[in-house]
C-alpha cells in the first residue's frame, strides 16, 4: 500500500500585551507545516511481518527527513509485536498519536519541552489476553540521529502501562496509564524548550539553555474517559534531572482536556496502540452531510524553572472547533490565551490559529 499520509498549512497570529512584547518577538505567518508519504506493505510471512517507510518534508529544516521507518514482527503467541526502526518512544498518549489525528492542533508545551517526537531502536507492544492491560518497552539510541532536530539523549529506556477496566464491555473507555523514561544526556548536555503552542511562532517560549547534565528520569500519568461523543483527558510528567552543577533541577508540567463530537460520532481507540486515533465523520460533506463538529478546550502548563536553571513557567487556555469534512480533510479553528512567566516577566499573548488539513 502506498499512500500519502497528509499535508499541513497553518496560520497564526498573535495579540500582545507589553510584557510579552518584551518577552517575545511574534509576527503573524501562514506556511506549509510539513508534507508526508507513508509507504506500508508485508513481507514474505504476511501473518507476522510488515514494513514501514516513512519520508516527510520538514518545512522548519527545508529539508527531507527519514520519520517513522522499520520493521514490525507480530508474536501473536505472547500476544504482541515488537518494532525495530525509527518509531515513537512509547511514552504519552498525545506524543504517540499521529500529530494530524489530535484534539488540537498542537501538543502541550511541556511535551514538546521533554519529549522528543521520534527515536531509533527497539519496541516490545504487548497485552494480557482479556485486552484490559497493554504495557509497552523499548531501547533507544542515538546511532543516526544526531543530526535530527528530535536527538535528545545518547540512548533511552522507555516503560509504560496501561490498564483499560473497560475493555470488552459495554461501558465507555477508560485509560489509566503510568510510565518511566530514563535518558542518558546526549553527549553530556540537556536542553528542554518549546514554542508557546504555535508552530508559526519565530520564538521559544519556554528554554532552559543547554545544560550540563548526566541523565534524567521521567514519570508519566495519564486518565482518559471516552463515554461516547463526549471525552475527558489530562496528562502529567514529572522530570528530576541528574545535574549536580545546576542543582538537580525538577520540571513538570501536563495537561487538561475536554472534547464533544457535537454530531455524535466517538473518537477510535487503538487498543495494542493504546491511542485514540482520528474522527471518522457519519456523512461526509462531500456527502452532502455535515461532517464531524468537535468542540474542545484544553489547559497546559509547563514549568522549567528550577533554581540556576530560569527556563520559564507558561500556561495556556486553549478552546478549538474542529470540522471534520471527511475522512481526509480538517479544518481547524483556535484561539488561545497564555501567560509566560520569564525574565522577571509575566505577558500575556492572545493567539489566533487555523488549520488546513489533508
Amino acid at each position: 500500500l502506498v499512500s500519502i499520509d497528509g499535508f499541513l498549512w497553518d496560520y497564526s497570529a498573535y495579540s500582545q500585551d507589553d510584557d510579552s512584547q518584551d518577552q517575545l518577538t511574534l509576527h503573524p505567518k501562514s506556511d506549509l507545516r510539513d508534507f508526508r508519504v507513508i509507504v506500508k506493505g508485508k513481507l514474505f510471512f504476511p501473518e507476522r511481518l510488515s514494513y514501514t517507510l516513512g519520508y516527510m518534508y520538514d518545512k522548519a529544516q527545508q529539508d527531507w527527513r527519514w520519520r517513522q521507518t522499520g520493521l514490525m514482527f507480530k508474536i501473536p503467541e505472547l500476544h504482541g509485536e515488537v518494532f525495530v526502526g525509527r518509531s515513537k518512544e512509547g511514552f504519552s498518549t498525545s506524543k504517540m498519536m499521529v500529530g494530524y489525528q489530535g484534539w488540537t492542533m498542537e501538543r502541550a508545551a511541556i511535551n514538546d519541552a521533554l519529549l522528543p517526537i521520534l527515536a531509533d531502536g527497539i519496541k516490545w507492544a504487548g497485552q494480557i489476553p482479556s485486552g484490559k492491560f497493554v504495557y509497552k518497552l523499548g531501547f533507544f539510541k542515538d546511532t543516526r540521529t544526531q543530526n535530527e532536530s528530535f536527538n535528545k539523549n545518547d540512548n533511552q529506556w522507555v516503560a509504560r502501562g496501561v490498564w483499560l477496566p473497560n475493555m470488552g464491555t459495554d461501558k465507555g473507555l477508560l485509560h489509566l496509564a503510568l510510565q518511566y523514561r530514563h535518558g542518558k544526556s546526549d553527549d553530556g548536555f540537556l536542553q528542554y524548550r518549546s514554542k508557546p503552542e504555535s508552530f508559526e511562532a519565530q520564538e521559544y517560549a519556554i528554554d532552559t539553555g543547554k545544560f550540563a547534565a548526566n541523565h534524567s528520569d521521567m514519570y508519566g500519568v495519564e486518565a482518559y474517559y471516552r463515554p461516547g461523543p463526549l471525552m475527558f483527558g489530562m496528562e502529567y510528567i514529572f522530570n528530576q534531572v541528574s545535574a549536580p552543577a545546576s542543582g538537580n533541577p525538577f520540571f513538570h508540567g501536563g495537561e487538561v482536556f475536554f472534547a464533544d463530537i457535537l454530531t455524535g460520532e466517538t473518537r477510535p481507540y487503538n487498543p495494542l496502540g493504546s491511542y485514540f486515533e482520528r474522527i471518522s465523520p457519519a456523512r461526509s460533506v462531500f456527502d452532502g452531510g455535515p461532517g464531524a463538529w468537535e468542540l474542545v478546550v484544553r489547559y497546559s502548563y509547563a514549568d522549567l524553572t528550577d533554581g540556576p536553571i530560569q527556563g520559564g513557567k507558561f500556561w495556556r487556555l486553549t478552546p478549538v472547533v474542529n470540522w471534520h469534512m471527511s475522512d481526509n480533510m480538517r479544518l481547524e479553528f483556535v484561539y488561545g490565551y497564555g501567560m509566560l512567566d520569564r525574565f522577571g516577566l509575566e505577558g500575556t499573548t492572545q493567539f489566533f490559529q487555523v488549520r488546513l488539513q489533508l
